[in-house]
């Protein structure tokens, strides 16, 4: 070996030696970063499990269709996940043919945990989120019923 160093050699044992590893977290954000979706840590807390004995995937592969960032993937055996990518969204489960074949669980930013398994929950929580962001919008117009009955009054 030459006495002295090259700035573009790289000793790759010495590479393969550092323990360093980015925390999962930092390695998420860097990933998802490259994505066009802004919200991406919207539910930064959350897991994903496919059935693969219930998984009929071979045949519709909608899950992977769906899904928005590519954390859903076809192996040999069956769909594959990248956890860092997953957003926890709805788009996988909303599309699958089968009931509790794709199962979702998230934390929102309250502390609350969400877990659906059906197309019929994830509408379900659609719904709620709506309904709540409704209510929050009109008591922010109308505070209380005489501010309502000030702007809209009884006429006969």
């Amino acid at each position: 070996m030459p006495a002295h160093k090259s700035s573009s050699a790289v000793n790759t044992f010495d590479l393969m030696g550092e323990t360093e590893e980015k925390p999962a977290k930092t390695l998420r954000q860097e990933l998802l970063e490259t994505t066009k979706y802004k919200d991406h840590d919207r539910y930064p807390e959350g897991t994903i499990t496919v059935n693969k004995y219930t998984c009929v995937g071979v045949q519709c592969k909608l899950c992977i269709k769906a899904c928005p960032t590519n954390a859903l993937y076809w192996t040999n055996s069956g769909i594959g996940i990248t956890e860092e990518l997953c957003l926890h969204c709805e788009a996988c489960v909303l599309c699958c043919m089968v009931d509790d074949c794709i199962k979702v669980t998230r934390k929102k930013e309250d502390g609350a945990t969400e877990r659906f398994s059906k197309p019929r929950d994830v509408l379900v929580l659609i719904g709620l989120q709506n309904t709540r962001k409704r209510r929050q919008r009109i008591s922010d117009i109308f505070p209380t019923a005489e501010a309502y009955a000030e702007k809209f009054p009884r006429t006969k």
